[in-house]
């Protein structure tokens, strides 16, 4: 155990239960849709986490691409649209 996690179990204020992380993995799980109608007890906390991780990764990934596809529309487009364009995004 590292000492920062014994230092911190220690103090009882930061200390969670089994019972809390169960929930919070039962939750994590119903986010990500690759594993979101598995049943928690066939899905270990750990891939729970790992499919979370990619998953996230992958929603980072689609916006970078979506940003970089909307500033080359903007790029390209008349500068009364991409007035109107960005002023529809601002909102």
């Amino acid at each position: 155990m590292s000492s920062r996690r014994s230092r911190s179990m220690e103090s009882g204020s930061s200390r969670i239960s089994d019972d809390q992380i169960l929930d919070l993995v039962a939750k994590l799980q119903q986010l990500v849709p690759e594993i979101r109608n598995r049943r928690l007890d066939k899905v270990s906390a750990a891939k729970v986490l790992e499919e979370a991780c990619n998953y996230i990764r992958n929603l980072h990934k689609e916006v970078d691409d979506v940003s970089e596809r909307l500033s080359e529309l903007l790029a390209t487009t008349d500068t009364a649209q991409a007035a109107l364009i960005r002023n529809l995004l601002m909102q």
